[in-house]
């Protein structure tokens, strides 16, 4: 995605230099915030592809920044954690980012992340494929636009929660393991990364089912993984 415009927040004045540098050089476009608030004032006048997100800030930290930007903005969110520990990394996925990175890291690996993610975010481009929606009780699913709408209100999708909509409406009614599914999202393999699938799953749910403990369109299927079940 040439010319993606991502918002850096970090309170570290060195490593913000460093990756708005290193970005620039590899095609993006770069705008720098020091706190949350500092966030919330570009936020508030400008629009972004990604943003990547320093967890530990003084004042307002990361995850309450990204709590708080999901309930307004659907904009991928890159985490970036001073803690390599799952735990750290689950509650990230909880407050709606697509992705985390544990510092220190690698310039390389940071780009592969970002390029991973907006390779996610559904295409504006018209496809020629006949309009096709899936039917999931009062939800409908757009399968051409990505779009999820109940009633007359579109269901706003992360870029991931979008993601997972399309791999699984391109096979209703088919179970798809996690380890697949960790790997059509691009990520790195292991346990940590499956838990996280499952903690996407769970976001999704909410917005599908009526009851998202028993849930009746995004199934899981024991021993398989999970399936999408339309009407």
């Amino acid at each position: 995605m040439d010319d993606a415009h991502l918002l850096i927040v970090d309170d570290d004045e060195r490593i913000r230099g460093l990756l708005q540098k290193f970005l620039m050089r590899n095609g993006f476009m770069a705008t720098l915030a020091r706190d949350a608030a500092h966030a919330r004032r570009v936020l508030s006048g400008l629009e972004f592809d990604l943003i990547v997100l320093d967890v530990m800030m003084p004042g307002e930290d990361g995850l309450s920044l990204c709590k708080s930007l999901r309930e307004t903005i659907t904009t991928p969110i890159l985490l970036l954690t001073a803690k390599g520990e799952t735990d750290d990394r689950i509650t990230g996925l909880e407050a709606g980012a697509d992705d985390y990175l544990a510092k220190p890291f690698e310039p390389k690996e940071l780009l592969l992340r970002i390029n991973a993610i907006l390779r996610r975010v559904p295409s504006s481009e018209p496809e020629t494929v006949a309009p096709k929606s899936l039917s999931l009780g009062p939800v409908r699913y757009d399968i051409e636009r990505g779009e999820m709408w109940q009633g007359d209100a579109m269901v706003r999708l992360t870029a991931t929660e979008s993601h997972l909509m399309r791999i699984f409406s391109a096979k209703p009614s088919e179970a798809i393991s996690r380890g697949a599914l960790v790997e059509e999202l691009g990520r790195g393999g292991g346990q940590a990364q499956e838990r996280a699938i499952d903690v996407q799953i769970t976001r999704l749910r909410r917005k599908i089912e009526a009851d998202p403990k028993q849930p009746r369109y995004l199934q899981t299927v024991r021993g398989e993984g999970y399936m999408l079940a339309p009407d």
